[in-house]
């Protein structure tokens, strides 16, 4: 049953934060009918499962769908885990590579444990499109491409600029969006969100539903949100990424570390906080009645506790206040121990990295250490061939906020 929110007012707090609504009429008539015959509205949001971890830029959509959900819409999260396996080219400049069905399966796991930090798992409609898009014919695959023609396949940016470029596009590539767009036809959608990127895509599912006879879904964009380094998108391949995932403690470090001109940005986007409370905040600041920094302490509370709760968040601060204004280690260094009859005369730092979990691969671990970001014993490391021979104990320092303490036995 639907709260008692009258179709403006439902209106209005899913517009707030949005990039585009295409279009805004057709949402308020699908509010409105939703409200007279209490039916709640079919909300979609798609992920394909293409990296094991989600982070703040992800959460974005989380947000606004939540916020569906708190109104008593039916949310529909798809796993695209047939659509996976060719991934997404939206921003590619050249064909991705196709993941097996066993990392999209690890992937998808991960991604729902993820999820429900956010969202209400029982009011949840969890689907996986490889339930109808692995059993179509050949023949039905050929109706659905006769939907839609190159011409207007390639009026799409990437596309266009591949071929412009003489860069290679797979004819699989072109059944991406078609496959995410009949998503939507099976699903009977109301309403689809996706990033700014993902506009394409969300009107290839309007097309193909007024293809099928169905009532086009609206195609509601959230903006994309800046990484810590306050210039580019948030991504984990640039290393400019916060995951819901990470650590409290690692959160917290890295939101004090975003430039203060990108702190109302994650306000709005990644604390879930009013919008009247965060312009409160900002005004205090641009006042000088609130500094900076302490308004950035309270954005990463507010965001540790999204995912977290109120404990953890605490810890994370006191850590925060522990290591970096006191200039001191934390209390609780993690500690990991080795066999000394399992690793050779010199283990090298590359290895110890990635053993210990400080790093994810060696590829990782070798930027890590030409970056600065590693330090042993205090002591900075730069040579990715560094060997830490003899020692039957360290303390590693990945970044600023990571500390842990290896111990051979």
């Amino acid at each position: 049953m639907l709260v008692k929110a009258s179709p403006q007012e439902q209106f209005e707090l899913i517009k707030m934060n949005t990039e585009e609504i295409i279009n805004e009429d057709e949402l308020i008539q699908k509010l409105q009918r939703s409200y007279r015959e209490g039916v709640p509205l079919k909300i979609k949001l798609g992920f394909d499962p293409s990296a094991p971890d989600l982070h703040l830029g992800h959460a974005v959509v989380l947000h606004k769908i939540r916020t569906f959900q708190n109104l008593g819409h039916q949310v529909i999260v798809l796993l695209g885990d047939f659509t996976g396996r060719i991934g997404d080219p939206t921003g590619r400049s050249e064909t991705r590579p196709q993941l097996t069905e066993e990392e999209i399966e690890a992937n998808a796991k991960t991604y729902k444990e993820q999820l429900f930090k956010l969202l209400d798992e029982e009011k949840t409609r969890l689907v996986y499109n490889s339930t109808w898009l692995s059993n179509m014919t050949f023949a039905r695959v050929i109706e659905l491409a006769a939907k839609y023609s190159v011409a207007r396949m390639l009026e799409r940016e990437d596309f266009a600029r591949r071929y412009r470029e003489g860069y290679s596009i797979g004819i699989h590539e072109f059944f991406y969006p078609l496959m995410q767009g009949y998503d939507s036809v099976e699903l009977e959608a109301d309403v689809e969100l996706g990033a700014t990127e993902q506009k394409f895509n969300l009107l290839m599912g309007r097309q193909l539903q007024r293809e099928y006879g169905q009532e086009p879904q609206v195609a509601l964009t959230l903006p994309i949100l800046t990484g810590t380094d306050g210039v580019q998108k948030m991504s984990k391949s640039l290393g400019n990424y916060i995951g819901i995932n990470e650590p409290p403690e690692e959160i917290y470090g890295k939101v004090m570390s975003i430039p203060d001109e990108t702190m109302e940005e994650y306000y709005h986007l990644a604390s879930g906080m009013p919008r009247e409370e965060v312009e409160e905040i900002m005004e205090s600041v641009r006042e000088g009645s609130m500094h900076p920094r302490d308004a950035k302490m309270k954005l990463a509370r507010e965001i540790i506790s999204l995912y977290y709760g109120a404990d953890e968040t605490k810890k994370a601060e006191r850590h925060f206040m522990q290591v970096f204004q006191q200039q001191g280690l934390p209390d609780d260094i993690p500690e990991v121990k080795f066999n000394r009859e399992e690793w050779p005369e010199s283990p090298d730092l590359v290895k110890v990295l990635v053993k210990s979990g400080a790093a994810a691969s060696n590829s990782e671990a070798r930027r890590l250490l030409q970056q600065g970001g590693v330090r042993v014993d205090g002591e900075r490391v730069n040579d990715i061939n560094a060997t830490v021979n003899g020692k039957k104990e360290l303390l590693l320092q990945v970044g600023k906020r990571r500390f842990l303490k290896v111990r051979w036995e």
